[in-house]
């Protein structure tokens, strides 16, 4: 057996910054000042903040790590790390956008990143959801104005492909910033720099820490885009991951490729059980033959995670309900990511029209499933289905 790059990323990362000290597990550096030898010294530091150790609000040894090792997976020249995933798409939309300009969003973004684009607006900037994930969807909605696509790919809840090298191609030609939501492949499964996307944003709170502990996000791009959002976006509004999550990243990441297998196994066996079953209808799974774009997925992705949706052959919240109450192995819960299998649906009961207008199918329930034994999270399922 040979390890591949990523192996070796995470489970020893060079002690590039030489903080280790030959530790096992590098050190917390639970301060908010470093100190100084000679006022000189301070002054130098302070003019040039992100390549010293001033304030933990600008830069941080331990976030440091936590930033080389995802700069590193995800084949990015530069990464910061922020307070939350939302902190960190909130960063690279408004680094890419002024006022005046015009953004898209490409099929079934996470609705709170939907949000952000309303409350984007009240500064004069407009968006364009573009509910298929066709190319040629996403070119017929650029405008004059168009600066930025933010897209995820599979999608949010209805896990479609997208493109992204034909997207990125096209935006680079017309001079329109590309950003994807990375956190469902992870860089273990899929790279989209390699693709000439400008700017990768995850939420670490998913699969990148994997234990349900923290709450996380980061952006991985060139040094320039890094160091114009590090004075600006980062360090101004002020939105830099705290240690101690960073630490608990670290320790996520060095376990990543052995977690993202247990996802992929497990995931898989139990979607071919769904799509067997009488009472679902239909399972979006990019992994599976029956999805319509099994092909694209098996081109652009290394692997499969273990987030995916079904949809019941009854389609009343009621009907969502007596299934997802029924299970006891799985736990109702909004995340993912996590060694926890946990379910939710975007039908609430009270936004019908809101899913219509999302072309969201109303019988969705989404699993996300974790570490336990597949054949008993199957028969949770059978016995929830019954």
């Amino acid at each position: 057996m040979s390890f591949s790059d990523d192996q070796l990323i995470c489970f020893g990362f060079e002690d590039k910054l030489g903080y280790f000290a030959k530790a096992a597990v590098p050190p917390i550096y639970e301060t908010a000042p470093f100190f100084f030898d000679t006022y000189e010294d301070y002054a130098k530091a302070a003019n040039h903040e992100k390549e010293h150790y001033v304030y933990s609000r600008g830069t941080n040894p331990t976030v440091r790590i936590a930033e080389q090792m995802i700069a590193a997976l995800e084949g990015g020249e530069d990464c910061k790390c922020f307070a939350s995933g939302m902190a960190a798409i909130s960063a690279a939309l408004m680094c890419s956008l002024s006022a005046g300009d015009h953004l898209i969003l490409v099929g079934h973004i996470y609705e709170t990143s939907v949000s952000l684009a309303k409350y984007l607006t009240k500064f004069h900037i407009n968006y364009t959801i573009v509910h298929s994930t066709s190319t040629e969807a996403v070119a017929n909605a650029i405008q004059p104005q168009t600066r930025a696509i933010l897209m995820e790919s599979p999608t949010s809840f209805t896990f479609d492909m997208v493109n992204i090298q034909e997207v990125a191609s096209l935006s680079k030609a017309k001079g329109i910033r590309t950003i994807i939501d990375n956190s469902w492949a992870t860089p273990l499964f899929q790279k989209p720099l390699e693709w000439d996307v400008d700017i990768v944003v995850h939420s670490a709170s998913k699969y990148l820490g994997g234990h349900n502990d923290l709450i996380a996000g980061a952006v991985i791009a060139s040094k320039e885009i890094i160091n114009r959002m590090y004075a600006e976006e980062y360090e101004l509004i002020g939105g830099s991951l705290a240690p101690f999550e960073a630490w608990l990243l670290i320790r996520g990441l060095r376990t990543l490729p052995l977690r993202m297998e247990a996802h992929q196994r497990n995931a898989l066996l139990v979607a071919r059980f769904l799509s067997d079953h009488p009472a679902i209808s239909k399972v979006n799974h990019p992994g599976l033959p029956s999805h319509p774009q099994h092909e694209l997925a098996c081109r652009q992705l290394k692997g499969y995670a273990g987030l995916f949706s079904f949809e019941l052959k009854d389609s009343g919240y009621e009907d969502i309900c007596r299934v997802i109450n029924k299970l006891r192995l799985i736990r109702i819960g909004v995340s993912w990511g996590s060694m926890e299998s946990q379910v939710i649906s975007p039908n609430y009961g009270f936004n019908k029209l809101s899913l219509k207008k999302q072309h969201m199918p109303e019988s969705l329930i989404r699993l996300a499933v974790g570490h336990e034994p597949a054949e008993l999270l199957i028969e949770d399922l059978a016995t929830a289905l019954s």
